[in-house]
């Protein structure tokens, strides 16, 4: 696929010299240092923890003291996950409106308020397996549906302790799963869902239908999890989701060896009567890149929306609405209002020389070149070739020729 090759072209050249950057000098010893550019990719290792940063202030402003917030996780059946891959954007869309709409309508039946939730989507398991399911971080309550009172959620006891209670998770997970398969169904009426190979069989509509009934037997795993104490603070969910949002499905620090052709990596056993613990998982490097890849996002897609009253048509009323009626409180941006005059930017720490710490100075800069002039000169790798064509550019300063065979 042409958009799995580039964003690996573009992780493949993060951070070198065909991206530019500067070049810093010491004054005292003359030690140059190159600080080469990032490639920017939201599936980058490297580049992600500014967006998360921005994301994490951003999401903040949605949360509001004096309430449960609880996380829903919204799973599917497995034998849906290889049609899912084969059609990502349709079917990744299908599963946030699906989730929201099953979640506001027993929300408004069985608290009577107005919803809202922010819901992120995860595409990985441990092992890097394809495993599409979605978090949401709902509030346990919300404006009544004449905006007049507020309503917060119930509570149940279990094994002797009071605990926070969102809505019934089978009713939840029933609505979810009708909702889902009914969106499948008009999904392939439309034509829109692609059907090759070994899902050829399926493309007639009576086919896709019986298919599609041994789905709708029994409840989707839906989970629901409380705040786990009294003062635990919603932040924490947010920065567990952040994690999620860019990077790629594996971390550095899970990351142990690779040897040989192969990638040795940290993962949770499957074993639960040990608690899960971490373990190490061998794949083959080309294994390992193949699983990598099949996280990479159509272009453009979104993995973080708002819903109902978090969405940005209604966040501004919908937050002010929450405000009034608990209590009137006030945003933490209104209760620790600015100086009149802001305060001036504090200046970038310098460079430090690794060999006797004096402060660097930068004596060239080369501005970051366009994708397309970068993958279409001698920097780029030489496997990149996405639309299938031969390479028969040349070119010494950089290129690589392709081992034989």
């Amino acid at each position: 696929m042409p958009q799995v090759q580039s964003v690996l072209a573009k992780l493949a050249l993060c951070r070198t010299a065909a991206l530019g950057g500067h070049v810093y000098e010491c004054p005292r010893c003359q030690h140059r240092c190159p600080v080469y550019n990032s490639c920017l990719d939201r599936h980058c290792p490297l580049c992600s923890g500014g967006r998360r940063v921005d994301w994490l202030a951003k999401t903040a402003q949605l949360l509001l003291s004096k309430i449960d917030y609880f996380q829903v996780v919204f799973t599917l059946p497995e034998l849906l996950w290889p049609l899912m891959l084969g059609n990502r954007r349709a079917t990744y869309r299908l599963l946030f409106h699906a989730a929201w709409e099953a979640l506001q309508e027993v929300l408004r039946e069985e608290l009577g308020c107005e919803p809202a939730a922010l819901m992120v989507l995860h595409t990985w398991n441990q092992r890097l397996e394809h495993y599409p399911h979605l978090h949401a971080l709902v509030p346990g309550g919300g404006p009544a549906r004449d905006g007049q009172h507020w309503v917060r959620n119930g509570y149940r006891y279990r094994q002797g302790r009071r605990q926070p209670n969102l809505v019934d998770n089978e009713l939840l997970s029933e609505r979810f799963r009708d909702k889902f398969l009914a969106g499948l169904t008009r999904l392939h009426r439309n034509g829109k869902l692609k059907l090759v190979h070994q899902w050829s069989g399926l493309k007639e509509p009576a086919a896709f239908t019986a298919w599609l009934k041994t789905f709708s037997d029994g409840p989707w795993v839906v989970f629901i999890e409380p705040p786990p104490t009294e003062k635990a603070q919603p932040e924490q969910v947010l920065k567990y989701l952040a994690r999620y949002l860019t990077g790629g499905p594996i971390s550095d620090r899970r990351l142990i060896d690779h040897r040989d052709g192969t990638v040795t990596f940290w993962a949770r056993s499957k074993d639960k009567r040990t608690g899960n613990p971490s373990e190490p998982s061998r794949l083959t490097g080309v294994e390992f890149t193949r699983r990598w890849a099949l996280h990479i996002l159509p272009k453009g897609f979104v993995k973080s929306r708002c819903f109902g009253g978090f969405s940005c048509r209604h966040r501004k009323a919908y937050l002010s609405r929450c405000r009034e009626l608990l209590e009137g409180e006030q945003p933490e941006s209104e209760s620790a209002e600015a100086p009149a005059q802001e305060p001036a930017e504090e200046p970038k720490p310098a460079i430090a020389c690794p060999h006797c710490q004096t402060p660097m100075e930068c004596i060239s800069h080369v501005e970051r070149p366009g994708w397309n002039r970068v993958f279409n000169g001698c920097d780029r790798p030489w496997w990149y070739d996405p639309f299938g064509h031969a390479l028969t550019w040349d070119c010494r300063r950089s290129y690589r020729a392709p081992p034989d065979g």
